[in-house]
């Protein structure tokens, strides 16, 4: 259950979006087109120390927005820069990337040598990874669903893609009640004492019924949906205005990404 609760920490991060921070007062169009300007900048650097320091203004844009740190860190260095660790690994050893050496030791009876190349590519590859996650989960964090979704309907995304969206957002946020209540239910009748024969047919059970309920779910969602006024098109209680702060906002993010390029 910690990694449902952290799923559903995750999910219900809305909280943040709703706090009088740096990026939640500015135009959520502004966010978008000046985190867009960072991405592209984080994609084409290829110095180590650039995106180090692109990584630490992102940390501070955190830390404006009244995100907490630490649930900040945690959350963007889940699963997918930590897998991108493993995968930059094999680059670091000679056979892989060759080069100086920095280290060298011996596995199963054959030398192995780790490179001053491949620590560098390997530490390049994560810092690009966990740079560009951070700031599309700062943006996802600062800014409400629906805001965002509009948005990349005024950027001419097709209405089904944001459609399609919209609907996988609402039906996660039932889709994790649903498996909290069935793991609580079954938890409270079987007990945590379960042999093994028993606990494979109470999850293949819950397997099974997961699917039927989720399978009449679906619809019960698109019709609530449709019962409030949902014609396609994400709705958001105000519109749009951008302000100096906010124009001020996007040229400095365009200063900065301008800025990497040039060190690049």
């Amino acid at each position: 259950m910690s990694a449902l609760s952290f799923f559903k920490d995750a999910l219900y991060a809305d909280a943040y979006a709703l706090k009088k921070g740096f990026l939640q007062s500015r135009d959520p169009r502004i966010n978008v087109a000046a985190i867009l300007l960072l991405i592209i900048a984080v994609l084409f650097v290829r110095d180590t120390a650039v995106l180090v320091w692109l990584y630490t203004f992102c940390l501070l844009l955190a830390a404006c927005s009244k995100i907490n740190l630490l649930f900040f860190i945690k959350r963007t260095w889940f699963f997918i820069p930590l897998f991108s660790l493993f995968i930059a690994v094999p680059a670091v050893f000679n056979f892989v990337t060759p080069g100086h050496p920095v280290f060298m030791f011996t596995l199963l009876h054959h030398p192995v040598t780790i490179t001053r190349e491949g620590l560098s590519g390997a530490t390049l590859f994560v810092m690009r990874v966990a740079t560009s996650v951070s700031l599309v989960i700062l943006l996802s964090l600062t800014t409400k669903h629906t805001e965002l979704l509009k948005v990349l309907r005024i950027l001419k995304i097709p209405q089904l893609f944001v459609m399609t969206l919209g609907m996988c957002y609402r039906y996660i946020y039932l889709f994790v009640e649903i498996i909290e209540h069935t793991h609580l239910a079954i938890k409270s009748r079987a007990g945590t004492n379960i042999k093994h024969k028993k606990g494979r047919e109470i999850a293949t059970w819950s397997i099974t019924n997961l699917w039927i309920r989720s399978y009449h779910l679906n619809n019960q969602v698109y019709s609530a949906m449709l019962s409030r006024g949902y014609r396609g098109e994400p709705q958001v209680l105000h519109e749009f205005k951008t302000t100096l702060r906010d124009w001020a906002w996007i040229t400095a993010a365009a200063a900065i990404s301008t800025l990497s390029f040039a060190v690049y």
